[in-house]
């Protein structure tokens, strides 16, 4: 059973993890390195609990101590409570569901592990924006992809504002890091993957009549909010696709474009 610890002290070395967690350049830097990521919220909390993570320690305002009882119950790390003022003071902001977790990151498998029993796959390429990245989590998640690649300088997907906007599903698909770009591409294609870019492009094939939910293998590759793909990483597909526009819209959200895409690419498929 965790200890309940009464915290009114902002300056608390016991309260590092939760330190400055607006400051995204301080929290992007500092999480990887010392091996955290935080969990907010009763639901995502629980997910990451379930997904394996250990837990090393809880941040809590009072009402929540209840709602969270079996956790504390159930886990050895320490459990903070304190009060909403002080919560705020030490965070940079109102926790609004008033329960955090810091939690142990595990080591990021290879991608070739990632691929060896997938067989849809979202490839993103500079996809900084934390919102997105959670977004285009929770789309792979929902709509059946089975892992997730990121180019090498891809947004944190364990950074707080992704695990949030992704409602904890960062924790249900693996997910990996390539080591060079475009080169690590080499090895999706080497694994029997057909590269799709996906494009506003009026040179691309419709998604619906590129069919890639008839293909064996597939990795749909999604760029930055604006820029789009870069010219590498088109050169590097196999086939670029679209999705056709209505209304003079010119592209969506890449968050909304992965749904509508994730959806092509899984359609058909076994319990989906």
């Amino acid at each position: 059973m965790a200890d309940l610890i009464t915290v009114d002290d902002p300056d608390d070395p016991r309260l590092r993890d939760y330190t400055g967690l607006t400051d995204v350049e301080l929290r992007r830097k500092r999480e990887p390195a010392e091996g955290l990521f935080i969990a907010e919220g009763e639901k995502v909390i629980r997910r990451a609990r379930l997904a394996g993570y250990e837990m090393r320690s809880m941040l809590l305002s009072s009402k929540w101590v209840d709602v969270m009882r079996d956790v504390i119950e159930d886990v050895p790390a320490p459990v903070y409570a304190v009060s909403p003022e002080l919560a705020e003071r030490v965070t940079g902001y109102h926790v609004h569901r008033g329960a955090l977790a810091s939690m142990q990151r595990k080591p990021l498998p290879d991608a070739e592990s990632v691929l060896q029993d997938a067989r849809r796959v979202a490839i993103m390429e500079s996809v900084n924006d934390h919102t997105n990245t959670g977004a285009i989590f929770r789309s792979a998640a929902a709509l059946g992809m089975d892992a997730v690649l990121l180019s090498p300088d891809c947004a944190d997907p364990l950074y707080r504002r992704s695990v949030k906007v992704s409602m904890g599903a960062v924790f249900s698909v693996p997910y990996a890091r390539l080591e060079s770009w475009p080169r690590g591409l080499e090895a999706v294609r080497d694994a029997g993957f057909k590269i799709l870019a996906l494009t506003p492009d009026e040179k691309a094939t419709t998604i619906d009549d590129a069919a890639p939910h008839r293909l064996e293998r597939v990795a749909l590759m999604l760029g930055a909010e604006g820029d789009g793909l870069s010219t590498q990483a088109l050169m590097a597909a196999d086939e670029w696709v679209r999705i056709p526009m209505a209304h003079g819209v010119d592209s969506l959200n890449v968050g909304a474009a992965a749904a509508v895409a994730f959806y092509a690419v899984t359609s058909g498929r076994p319990g989906l």
